[in-house]
């Protein structure tokens, strides 16, 4: 397996300095291919308060001429490189680890690639994150040596896509439909009409999603 990509620190949006964030819960943002850090962090003033977010900037640049960062390299329809999507995830754990000191829960929120990566990390160390949310975005079908143990664990995921959403390969939706409830306390929902995107009613209900885990530890 390549190795991790270390993350930017300079490219983290983070909606609290730092002397606010001791004992707060911690979210992170994974944007989508071709996107970057300001992307979902426009998402924050729909989040809750109580968490501290960070929104990350993904390591790789994308194929010419498509502007911003990739999380992984896409070859046609279906073909994924699993080295970088570990890679990637990894990547997201070594920034985890270096900022979320006394943080009493981390959490992931990911759109398309971002969703993928989301999903990777807590597949890769299920016993770590809280939770995972992943919006319009797919698991990655590469089995893991970890997958046992999400299953074990269930931590909730909460997963939201469009009806006419023809970006994500039908496979691949598919596949995640099927492996997601036999390896996380799944939640979520398939929005009518909508497309490779973001919804008020789906940013309704990634809200009441981070409102019950912040419920767990209060």
């Amino acid at each position: 397996m390549t190795s991790a990509p270390l993350l930017d620190p300079d490219a983290v949006l983070w909606s609290a300095p730092a002397q606010e964030r001791a004992g707060r819960p911690l979210l992170v943002l994974l944007h989508g291919y071709g996107s970057n850090e300001e992307d979902l962090f426009a998402l924050t003033p729909h989040l809750p308060d109580a968490y501290v977010v960070a929104s990350v900037r993904a390591p790789l640049a994308p194929r010419f001429p498509m502007p911003g960062y990739s999380w992984f390299t896409i070859d046609g329809v279906e073909g994924r490189d699993p080295d970088e999507v570990q890679a990637s995830a990894a990547g997201v754990w070594e920034f985890i680890d270096a900022v979320r000191g006394d943080a009493p829960l981390v959490g992931l929120l990911g759109f398309s690639q971002g969703g993928v990566i989301s999903l990777q990390a807590l597949r890769q160390r299920p016993d770590d994150l809280a939770f995972a949310v992943n919006l319009a975005g797919y698991a990655f079908p590469e089995p893991l040596a970890t997958d046992a143990r999400l299953a074990e664990v269930k931590p909730p995921v909460f997963w939201g896509r469009g009806s006419h959403d023809q970006v994500i390969p039908q496979p691949f939706i598919e596949h995640t439909a099927q492996w997601l409830p036999a390896h996380v306390e799944l939640s979520g929902r398939v929005y009518p009409g909508l497309a490779h995107a973001v919804s008020a009613d789906e940013l309704h209900d990634v809200r009441v999603f981070l409102e019950k885990r912040l419920a767990a530890i209060s």
